[in-house]
């Protein structure tokens, strides 16, 4: 079983997407910066998931991702196997025949060997990667949205600009009227 960036780069994000869905809808936009991956990628991937039934979208001001699913019940095999492009069935042991036709003694053992990888990542869930990443430190931090909570009738004390603030000329006739600094 051949595991791509595109699965890597999936699972990563879905584990972003379960750490920071609360009861809403997450942008492509704020995982793209949380990952440092490029949005257009991810709207590859979050396409292949929402056609797998991994994830639902919400469409318009507000809009987003969320899981299709509990965390829990959606397995790492699944993600993967939703943007690999491949089925199943790709690693069912080989019948006689087929493995004569391998012309090696070991072609049973990567159809066995990638028969185990998979049955790993299926027993391998969401949650636990949600688990794992907050063990590490990782926390979900709230969204940052566009439109901030402003406070109501706050009064809020206007700083003078920084550039007034060190008395720095703007200008070569504002440097000219400066007083010469001793010399030491």
């Amino acid at each position: 079983m051949r595991i791509t960036t595109r699965g890597k780069v999936a699972v990563s994000a879905m584990t972003d997407l379960a750490l920071h869905q609360r009861m809403k809808p997450v942008s492509l936009t704020t995982i793209s910066q949380r990952q440092g991956t490029s949005l257009s990628y991810l709207e590859q991937l979050f396409s292949a998931l929402r056609r797998a039934g991994l994830v639902e979208s919400t469409r318009g001001p507000g809009g987003g991702y969320t899981l299709a699913r509990k965390p829990e019940q959606i397995a790492v095999a699944e993600i993967i196997l939703a943007v690999e492009n491949m089925e199943v069935d790709d690693y069912q042991p080989l019948t006689p025949p087929q493995v004569a036709q391998l012309k090696a003694m070991t072609g049973e053992l990567w159809v066995s060997f990638n028969a185990r990888v998979l049955d790993y990542l299926k027993s391998v869930s969401l949650r636990d990667l949600m688990t794992q990443a907050q063990a590490q430190g990782v926390v979900a931090a709230p969204e940052q949205s566009a439109a901030a909570p402003r406070k109501a009738l706050g009064v809020v004390p206007v700083k003078r600009p920084l550039m007034s603030r060190l008395q720095i000329p703007n200008s070569v006739f504002a440097l000219g009227s400066m007083p010469l600094a001793p010399r030491r």
